[in-house]
């Protein structure tokens, strides 16, 4: 199955706010339920410790993805670095929400943020969950490029897969939708709209699941983007790992100076 960069509707300008915070209000509630993403804290922490890091720049963090529960579970392992939210479309309610629930541990910088290129007075090591994918060809290696140009970490991580299992399993979000909608926080009015009375909510995180799918790099297309940078300078991991309680796994690709790698 080869990738194929199909639109997102949370992408696009034209999305209401409102609609775009409650898909990933949603995501951001998925996160938590299934920690899909708790395989990864070796890998991330390990990285973290060789890079001698003290702050994470989280890039397309939507409403925080899964750092309420990543951030104090990589703390328990001995790494208990301050995370920084940033997106192109800030969800500014769930970012406020993770700050005050993380005893401010989870900041945020409540300005767009282009991950293509980092404002320098943003310095940290990068991570982006399940969202590189976004990117086309040429996107995703300049997100790359301007973490090797700063001299900066970054991870990188993905839990949709182009195969059947994963596209069956984003056919089943809008049931998930429909069902947790009332009970994400922080309270929206909006949310409730976008559900129940004009169902778009669901309809998008359907389709926006399914062309995530389509779009997802792959083990080897990753292996070509960083090879494609040419830095010698850099030390590149990537691979894949079980998916906590989702039976996909996790994509990963994980880039450091070397220096600080070493």
């Amino acid at each position: 199955m080869r990738r194929l960069h199909l639109i997102e509707i949370e992408d696009q300008d034209w999305c209401p706010h409102s609609l775009r915070d409650a898909a990933t209000d949603y995501l951001q509630c998925f996160f938590s339920a299934t920690r899909i993403y708790e395989p990864i804290i070796p890998i991330l922490g390990g990285v973290l410790r060789r890079a001698g890091s003290r702050g994470i720049v989280d890039l397309c963090s939507g409403a925080a993805g899964p750092w309420l529960w990543l951030q104090p579970a990589l703390a328990e392992s001995g790494v208990g670095v301050p995370v920084c939210l940033t997106d192109k479309y800030p969800n500014l309610e769930g970012f406020r929400r993770a700050n005050r629930l993380t005893d401010r541990a989870i900041g945020y910088h409540p300005q767009p943020v282009d991950p293509m290129q980092v404002p320098a007075s943003l310095p940290g090591f990068r991570t982006m969950f399940s969202a590189f994918h976004h990117f086309r060809p040429g996107q995703a290696r300049a997100v790359l490029a301007d973490a090797v140009r700063s001299g900066e970490g970054i991870a990188v991580f993905e839990a949709t897969q182009r195969r059947p299992l994963a596209i069956l399993f984003a056919l089943l979000a809008p049931l998930g939708v429909f069902l947790v909608t009332p009970f994400i926080r922080p309270f929206r009015w909006s949310r409730l709209f976008w559900t129940y009375v004009v169902p778009l909510a669901p309809l998008v995180t359907l389709f926006d699941g399914v062309v995530s799918c389509l779009r997802t790099y792959s083990l080897q297309d990753m292996r070509d983007l960083a090879d494609s940078l040419g830095s010698s300078g850099y030390q590149w991991e990537m691979g894949t790992v079980k998916g906590g309680r989702m039976p996909i796994p996790i994509t990963y690709l994980v880039g450091a100076p070397v220096a600080k790698a070493a």
